[in-house]
C-alpha cells in the first residue's frame, strides 16, 4: 500500500466522524465506527455518560481526538482501519499489564499507546 493510499484511508476514516456542519467529532459516528453503543463511548473515552449529550464539550472532543489519533496510528501499522479498531479494542498489550489500547486511552494514557505503536513501527522497519 502506498503512503498516499494509506493517508487517504486514514483521512476518509477521520472525515467520516465529523458531526455534520460542525468542526467536531460526532460521538454517534465514532461509536458506530467502533461498533459500540453511544453509551459505551463514555467508558471508552473516560468521560461521564452525560458529557456525551454535549458534543462540543472540550473534554469529550479532546478524549475522542486521542482515541482517533491512536486508531490512525494503528491504521498506519496494520494498513487497515477495521484491523486497527479490532486491535484497539481487543488486543492485550503485555508491556502495559495486558490492558488493551482502549482501556489505556480511557485512562488518559494515549501517549503511552502511541509510544508503543512507534516502537512497533521502528521494530518492524528494523
Amino acid at each position: 500500500m502506498t503512503l498516499l493510499t494509506h493517508n487517504a484511508m486514514v483521512s476518509g476514516f477521520v472525515d467520516s466522524l465529523q458531526e455534520p456542519r460542525t468542526p467536531y467529532i460526532s460521538p454517534k459516528r465514532l461509536s458506530q465506527a467502533l461498533g459500540v453503543k453511544v453509551a459505551n463511548l463514555a467508558q471508552l473515552t473516560g468521560v461521564h455518560r452525560n458529557t456525551l449529550s454535549n458534543p462540543a464539550s472540550e473534554r469529550l472532543q479532546g478524549r475522542m481526538r486521542e482515541l482517533v489519533k491512536v486508531i490512525s496510528a494503528a491504521t498506519e501499522l496494520t494498513g487497515d482501519v477495521d484491523k486497527a479498531i479490532y486491535w484497539y479494542r481487543n488486543e492485550p498489550i503485555a508491556d502495559y499489564g495486558h490492558r488493551t489500547a482502549a482501556e489505556l486511552v480511557a485512562d488518559g494514557k494515549a501517549e503511552a499507546v502511541l509510544a508503543f505503536i512507534r516502537d512497533l513501527e521502528n521494530g518492524a522497519r528494523g
